[in-house]
């Protein structure tokens, strides 16, 4: 089985959760994701499937949409409502709707996001989120020995206690932070401390980093605490089949996997001759001759290799010789 299945991620399952339930209910051990969701979150989570998995670096590029309920005045220290309360909750007055998206305007169109700790980005080969447990229960353990100290030896703990936050930021604790671009930031509503919000935005974008960093800019502290992706790049809820219902109806889930002829529309299609099928299987560069229609070397991007039947052979790019393609990614 071969293609691509959207799932209605529900909240709790992570996304390798998910992968794995789907294994069992297609009876296909080559099955991944094309873009992470935390278990919190709920919505689009697009599978790739068999050969359909070596797609999965197009895919997971695209763009997200999403809706967010923000909760001010209290900030966590994995910025989502799964995470440890920190300092004392805001007391103050919450700032009205027009303040709120005035002060959202730092946040539209392209700017430098930092990720937040808890995320599967990486640091020197590990994931942060690996990292931030490991520093989460030291802490703990350097805050169980002070409690047993002499006031003495809790200021020498203390000062230990600095010199390894500083140690941890010199080795760089957090991801680096990464150019995103909100298309389309809108709040939705307000009440009381809750704020939704849609998001359309690129990918590599943290919503949790969102609502930490307009709780930091209001004063007033902040987390995320629900979330729904609507749209992964053009997959929508609407093409999407719940987890439950897959699992219950295999036949029905089976039916839903989107075949890879039907992938990445969004490409120009090349119709390749036998014989340009032939040379694509064998990594060979493709002439105005291998194709029947749509050859035109791109100066940049990517085409779709197809044969008379519409089945995807593979994915091309401008060879090095001027006029030709280069098939790079090859399913057949």
């Amino acid at each position: 089985m071969d293609g691509l299945l959207v799932v209605d991620k529900p909240s709790g399952p992570t996304s390798h959760d998910v992968v794995a339930r789907l294994r069992r209910v297609l009876g296909e051990r080559r099955v991944g994701h094309t873009g992470t969701l935390d278990p919190l979150a709920t919505g689009v989570l697009a599978l790739v499937v068999g050969r359909a998995t070596r797609l999965a670096r197009f895919l997971s590029t695209s763009d997200k949409s999403y809706e967010a309920v923000i909760r001010l005045g209290v900030s966590t220290d994995t910025a989502d409502a799964v995470g440890a309360p920190i300092g004392s909750p805001f007391a103050g007055s919450l700032p009205s709707r027009d303040a709120i998206d005035r002060a959202l305007d730092a946040f539209r169109g392209t700017f430098l996001q930092q990720p937040p700790a808890f995320s599967a980005k990486k640091i020197g080969g590990k994931r942060s989120h690996k990292l931030a447990r490991a520093r989460q229960r030291s802490d703990r353990q350097s805050d169980g020995e002070s409690d047993r100290q002499s006031d003495r030896e809790s200021d020498r703990q203390s000062d230990r206690e600095s010199d390894r936050q500083s140690d941890r930021q010199s080795d760089g604790a957090l991801p680096a932070p990464a150019n995103v671009t909100i298309h389309r930031l809108e709040v939705v509503g307000v009440e009381a401390d809750r704020l939704t919000l849609t998001v359309d935005c690129s990918a590599g974008f943290y919503v949790r980093s969102l609502a930490h960093d307009l709780g930091q800019m209001l004063g007033t502290g902040a987390h995320l605490e629900r979330l729904r992706r609507t749209r992964s790049g053009e997959f929508t809820l609407a093409g999407a089949i719940e987890l439950a219902a897959a699992e219950q109806d295999h036949d029905r889930a089976r039916a839903s996997v989107v075949p890879l002829a039907c992938m990445l529309p969004e490409l120009r299609a090349v119709v390749l001759t036998l014989d340009g099928v032939r040379h694509a299987i064998q990594g060979r560069d493709l002439a105005p001759r291998d194709a029947v229609s749509g050859f035109a070397a791109p100066d940049s991007g990517l085409v779709r290799l197809v044969d008379s039947t519409g089945a995807l052979v593979g994915i091309a790019e401008a060879a090095r010789t001027p006029g030709l393609l280069h098939p790079f990614v090859v399913l057949m």
